[in-house]
């Protein structure tokens, strides 16, 4: 199980980070960029990966880390159920969802 407190701790470690809401959710921005948003209500996290990038992570358990239903998952958007998800594979798929986001030149 991975908690809020662990994202967002990891989240702002990464360099030019910022936390700000994005509706009724928290967003993790790189550049003014989201990678990441965390629905408190559904304990679900958000991340913008590649295509190849959400195959290989939904790969693991498709009932625990899976395309977002609709166009957005398409565009590499991915779910990821946090009171289920290993803490490792978590940390591996935030990391990758904030160099998919950051300009090569901060990370």
């Amino acid at each position: 199980m991975v908690t809020i407190d662990n994202m967002r701790k990891l989240a702002l470690s990464f360099p030019q980070t910022t936390e700000e809401p994005h509706f009724e959710k928290t967003s993790f921005r790189v550049k003014k960029k989201i990678f990441a948003t965390y629905d408190d209500k559904n304990k679900r996290a958000c991340l913008k990966l590649s295509e190849i990038d959400q195959d290989v992570f939904s790969s693991a358990d498709r009932t625990i880390i899976y395309p977002v239903d609709s166009k957005w998952g398409k565009q590499g958007w991915t779910t990821i159920e946090m009171e289920r998800v290993n803490k490792d594979l978590f940390i591996d798929a935030l990391t990758t969802a904030y160099k998919e986001v950051a300009p090569k030149n901060i990370q």
